[in-house]
């Protein structure tokens, strides 16, 4: 493989150039944030991509970006300083590496891969290269974690010991639909080939199309579109890397006859070598919380929606007070954007570089492999490789 391009040596006060490749409901969402954006951080949006057209035309009307159909064809834009992949999860790994050769810099949504081999072949690419790549866990820009990290270290909670966390959602009839547009016409305003991309090829779908969240061809459900939000606050507070063991359970306990091959209760349960077990737990049908909890022997750090407090275990209260932090951030992809743009300006550490990135893609993967093919799953660390536990 040629070498990466060197991109741009972005000033100060220089204008950054941007793209938004994919244009459906998480990429529009971007596009919004970035245009509100436009004078503060001194960015525009100049080009836009999709393989659909509707979508392209509403695209390129919101943003006043060049419209492209082919992916390729924005890379080659000298203009563009960095990207913004906002596509299904089967495309990251691609787009993310041609991204890369072309010298752009790459804002790229969760998981930061498909599969683990790919994220493997990033990572080491991006850390050859200059690229400044953030990936779309925006909550990293939040500064709850990084905050309960320090207090961690500090002693606070004592050794810990384990830690839980969720993300569940109701629906009614069915779970993780999309309406259909009736305006779409494959082969004449979408190009369903492009979409598939290295998927098995398949007659077109409309639900595969507009839910691809559904199929285990483009994404691996709850775990790697919901769980990796909340798995990597819990690594980055408490400084975790890799798992050294994975399982996972679930079904499609209340939604049996829907057409998803993802299950609707999805839960995992990661081991790792510092001693500390994390439950991560979901179901479609029901949306009640449980709290989120990181527990160290000598006290409790629980997130709340206003940052987060850690209390003593009773054992030790005697000495101790309840500690309370404020957030200054929260999960907004304006945050998220503005680091991403501090760090290809000013070299700013990113909030979610590419080792947190693939260290939460990892264990959440690892998740979806134990539990299609109900094994318990071990990361072999030296080898860098899944293996049966």
């Amino acid at each position: 493989m040629a070498a990466a391009r060197v991109p741009r040596i972005i000033g100060a006060n220089d204008r950054l150039n941007a793209a938004v490749i994919g244009a459906g409901g998480n990429a529009t969402g971007h596009m919004k944030g970035l245009l509100e954006l436009k004078e503060a951080e001194n960015v525009e949006i100049i080009a836009v991509c999709d393989i659909y057209q509707k979508r392209l035309d509403a695209a390129a009307e919101l943003t006043g970006g060049k419209p492209y159909h082919d992916y390729r064809q924005v890379l080659e834009n000298p203009d563009i300083d960095y990207v913004v992949i906002s596509v299904p999860e089967h495309w990251h790994a691609r787009m993310t590496l041609d991204a890369i050769d072309a010298g752009k810099h790459v804002y790229c949504e969760k998981p930061v891969t498909f599969s683990i081999d790919e994220g493997l072949k990033v990572r080491k690419r991006v850390k050859q290269s200059k690229i400044k790549m953030q990936v779309g866990v925006q909550g990293m820009s939040d500064d709850s974690y990084i905050t309960a990290r320090r207090y961690i270290k500090e002693g606070k909670l004592g050794k810990i010991v384990a830690a839980q966390i969720d993300y569940s959602r109701n629906h009614l009839d069915d779970y993780w639909t999309r309406p259909f547009d009736d305006d779409v016409r494959p082969g004449e305003n979408l190009d369903w080939n492009a979409f598939l991309g290295s998927a098995k090829k398949r007659p077109f779908d409309p639900d595969r199309f507009f839910a691809w969240r559904r199929y285990w061809d483009y994404c691996g459900g709850i775990a790697t579109d919901l769980f990796v939000h909340r798995l990597t606050r819990i690594i980055k507070a408490c400084d975790l890397t890799v798992p050294s063991q994975v399982v996972a359970t679930g079904g499609k306990n209340f939604f049996a006859k829907s057409a998803a091959e993802i299950p609707d209760t999805f839960n995992m349960m990661v081991d790792y070598p510092e001693g500390i077990s994390v439950a991560v737990l979901s179901s479609m049908a029901n949306s009640a919380p449980i709290r989120h909890l990181i527990r160290g022997h000598e006290a409790t750090l629980e997130f709340t929606k206003e940052g987060f407090t850690i209390t003593p275990e009773r054992e030790f209260a005697k000495d101790r007070e309840v500690l309370t932090h404020v957030k200054t951030g929260a999960e907004d992809v304006r945050l998220h954007h503005a680091n991403h743009h501090r760090a290809i300006r000013f070299n700013e550490p990113l909030n979610c570089d590419i080792d947190l990135g693939f260290h939460g893609m990892l264990a959440c993967r690892m998740a979806v492999d134990s539990f299609r093919t109900k094994r318990y799953l071990a990361w072999d660390a030296r080898r860098e490789k899944v293996v049966k536990a």
